[in-house]
C-alpha cells in the first residue's frame, strides 16, 4: 500500500510541470511560423540573450510555459487579460492555442464575459500553426524546475 501512495504523491507533484511543459507540435514548423509574430514579440533571456529578435508591442514569450497570463513585467496588458491571469490562467498548450487562434474570443469564454478583449489582433492559421508556435517556445524557452522529490 505504502508504495501506491508514494506513486500517487509523485504524480500530484509533477503533473503541473508536465503540463507546463507538454508540447504536441513540430518546434521546427513553430519557429517558421514565428516569423510573424517576432513582428510583435521577442524571445529574451533574462540574461539579454536574443533567442528571436522581435518587436514590443507585445510582451517577450521567453518562459511563457507556466507563466500567469498578465504578468510580464513592464507590459501594459489590456484589463481582461489581467483579469484572466487574476482567475487563474496559466499558458500551456490548452490555452494557448485557443487565444493564439482568436484572443478576444478566448478571453470572452474563458471570462464568461461578453465585453472582454484582448490587444492581440494577430490570429494563427490553424491550430497545428498554434501548437506549433508553441511546441517551439517550449523548445527555447528555460528547461521546468524540478523540486526534490520528483529530482530522485
Amino acid at each position: 500500500m505504502k508504495p501506491l501512495v508514494i506513486a500517487a504523491a509523485f504524480c500530484a507533484v509533477s503533473t503541473p510541470v508536465l503540463a507546463e511543459s507538454h508540447a504536441t507540435g513540430d518546434p521546427e514548423e513553430g519557429e517558421k511560423v514565428f516569423r510573424q509574430c517576432r513582428a510583435c514579440h521577442m524571445v529574451v533571456t533574462p540574461e539579454g540573450d536574443e533567442i528571436q529578435k522581435g518587436g514590443k508591442v507585445g510582451p517577450n514569450l521567453y518562459g511563457v510555459a507556466g507563466r500567469t497570463a498578465g504578468t510580464y513585467e513592464d507590459f501594459n496588458y489590456s484589463d481582461s487579460m489581467v483579469a484572466a491571469g487574476e482567475a487563474g490562467l496559466a499558458w500551456d498548450e490548452e490555452h494557448f492555442v485557443p487565444y493564439v487562434r482568436n484572443a478576444t474570443d478566448f478571453l470572452k469564454d474563458y471570462l464568461d464575459d461578453s465585453s472582454a478583449r484582448g490587444k492581440m489582433t494577430f490570429r494563427a492559421r490553424s491550430d497545428e500553426d498554434a501548437a506549433n508556435v508553441w511546441a517551439y517556445l517550449v523548445s527555447v524557452g528555460p528547461e521546468p524546475e524540478m523540486d526534490e522529490a520528483s529530482a530522485d
